[in-house]
């Protein structure tokens, strides 16, 4: 495993890290949230701090594979393959984003 393989799976381990401090405090923030203001207001906090966690966890994982597909001996099918993934990665991502922000971001809130 060269060098820049290696990065790319500390890139990995970190996204997976950032996924998983994100559920952690976000369960710990809706706790609070439902003990001061509710079950909505718990449920507005999850669905904020889970969704930006899982953004940046996915970020981070896309620059995983990029850094990857620079390491690996590049064939057709290996960066295909990479290709794929990291266009799956970006629709999940835009897909939270527009789930966090309630609407499409060429779009003004006051176009909702």
């Amino acid at each position: 495993m060269n060098n820049l393989e290696q990065v790319g799976q500390a890139f990995d381990w970190l996204g997976v890290g950032v996924i998983i401090a994100a559920a952690l405090v976000t369960v710990a923030l809706a706790a609070k949230a439902w003990r001061s203001s509710g079950a909505d207001a718990a449920y507005v906090v999850t669905r904020r701090t889970l969704g930006r966690g899982l953004l940046l966890g996915l970020e981070v994982l896309i620059a995983a594979d990029l850094i990857r597909t620079v390491a690996v001996d590049l064939t057709l099918e290996s960066v295909a393959a990479l290709g794929l993934l990291v266009l799956i990665r970006t629709v999940l991502s835009f897909s939270i984003q527009v789930e966090i922000e309630g609407n499409l971001p060429w779009r003004s809130p006051t176009q909702r």
